[in-house]
């Protein structure tokens, strides 16, 4: 990691240039020790990584109402009074879905031998019988093919096979693994599987949410991994081929769960909230490093550097972890509901969930005028190659319920074009994360979060969104497809 003394020397050029064109009229500019402790001591402690070593080697796995979430919570709240910031627990029911064991194969014919499928549930999916189930596979690329196919899927496996090798697809082939079994079932279909939503594999299945419709009946649902949606692929061109699938999955009641929140108040407008999310949970599959457990060390970090400024930030900094964003996104909609009387006092609301990946500027979901707030403030944010305002809304699954109180939201972009190539598999682990590019996100959250709540005006709130507008992930995707609930 770089040392102090370059990056200060770094820091202080940018600060004292000067500056190209006048900037809009700002009571006070960011001060170079206020970045230097902030954005210096992002980059060199190494905090944020020690802590996403605790958070994925110490607890692991943490999907909704499992032991792991649990022990999440316990962590989350301990590290936050180890900081010295206050902290408290808000209550939310979440799923409790479980894996248990699972296994598919192809049984060999006079063709080709027997093949083992690597496979996992989806999130959600109802399990087999136990003695599995075996039918033929029918092929589709899309859910209208379904219907088009009519009696040809009743009693077939369904397999949606799909095209996903840039991040930017994930949006397109999500439908197919959320709404596919529905769809699927509802054509007589008795089992569901679909083609890993992966930019890169070596033969890991990434698991995921899926949703059933209420009125119509449910099949069980599994991700293979990419060689094997080839595999079956090119064993169907030579004719009708089988499968055999055993899900040991089940729905259990729902559990008690909790969203953990933090903050450090504001020294002149404390009433005035700026909102820094990440969610808690991950997918019992890895260790949840990139998805989420990044963006939950950034926030954190965030509020542990701005307690410790003297003064504190004009507004108060709240950050949310939040519960069950991975499979129903309970704990979004129940902060939404608990803080709606305070809503309107939310002046950003910012989600990091796009994994701990080199920061690459700040988007806007803001009203006229946002970013000429913003951006003169960004400047130490240069010499990290993130100090410009980007196109495109910024967003997020959790903070997705706070739109209707038109809520502006701020995204420190990162560059996630590898985030699919371990997401939802057992590949999302501590080793993926690149230290460096982890604390240079985390100095620009830190930064961003600081300039919002003390930047003199506040950012202008967008216009009230349409009714049928969907709320939409950090992909760009609807709430519900793809990180699941989201996620």
């Amino acid at each position: 990691m770089s040392s102090v003394l370059p990056l200060s020397a770094a820091l202080l050029s940018l600060l004292t240039a000067a500056p190209k064109t006048p900037a809009p009229a700002l009571a006070a500019g960011p001060s170079p020790q206020v970045a230097e402790r902030l954005i210096g001591a992002a980059l060199t402690e190494g905090h944020a990584y020690a802590r996403l070593a605790e958070l994925t080697d110490g607890i692991g796995p943490r999907l909704s109402g499992s032991e792991g979430e649990k022990a999440a919570v316990a962590w989350a709240k301990r590290s936050f009074e180890a900081d010295g910031v206050k902290v408290w627990l808000e209550p939310v029911k979440v799923p409790r879905w479980v894996r248990g064991t699972e296994s598919g194969r192809v049984p060999g014919t006079e063709r080709y031998r027997e093949h083992r499928l690597a496979l996992m549930a989806l999130g959600g999916s109802v399990g087999t019988p136990a003695e599995g189930l075996t039918a033929e596979v029918i092929e589709v690329r899309s859910l209208e093919e379904v219907a088009a196919l009519g009696e040809k899927v009743k009693g077939k496996v369904v397999l949606f096979n799909h095209s996903m090798t840039v991040a930017a697809d994930y949006g397109k082939a999500a439908a197919l693994r959320t709404r596919g079994a529905s769809v699927a079932a509802k054509a007589g279909a008795v089992g569901m599987l679909v083609r890993s939503l992966a930019t890169a594999s070596l033969r890991s299945p990434h698991t995921g949410a899926m949703r059933y419709d209420e009125d119509g009946p449910r099949i069980p649902a599994a991700a293979v991994s990419v060689e094997d949606a080839e595999l079956l692929h090119r064993l169907l061109a030579g004719g009708p081929v089988k499968v055999e699938l055993k899900l040991g999955c089940q729905t259990l009641p729902d559990a008690d769960s909790f969203n953990v929140v933090a903050e450090v108040p504001g020294r002149e407008k404390p009433r005035e909230v700026v909102l820094l999310g990440a969610h808690l949970d991950s997918w019992d599959v890895g260790t949840g490093a990139h998805d989420d457990g990044a963006g939950v060390v950034m926030v954190m970090e965030a509020a542990r550097l701005l307690g410790k400024l003297k003064p504190a930030p004009r507004r108060t900094v709240r950050v949310v972890l939040f519960a069950n964003e991975e499979n129903g996104l309970k704990g979004g909609r129940a902060y939404a509901e608990a803080h709606a009387g305070e809503l309107a006092n939310h002046v950003a609301a910012l989600e990091m969930d796009a994994g701990g990946f080199k920061p690459l500027g700040v988007a806007l979901r803001a009203g006229p005028g946002g970013a000429e707030l913003v951006a003169p403030w960004l400047k130490p944010l240069e010499a990290l190659g993130a100090g410009s305002i980007l196109q495109g809304d910024a967003g997020g699954a959790d903070i997705s319920p706070l739109i209707p109180a038109r809520v502006p939201f701020v995204g420190v972009r990162v560059d996630s074009s590898r985030y699919f190539d371990v997401h939802h598999s057992e590949a999302d682990t501590l080793d993926k994360v690149d230290a460096k590019e982890l604390a240079q996100a985390t100095a620009a959250v830190a930064w961003v979060s600081y300039v919002l709540a003390e930047v003199p005006g506040v950012l202008p709130r967008p216009e009230a969104p349409p009714p049928a507008e969907a709320p939409k992930t950090p992909s760009g995707a609807p709430v519900g497809a793809p990180k699941p609930s989201a996620p």
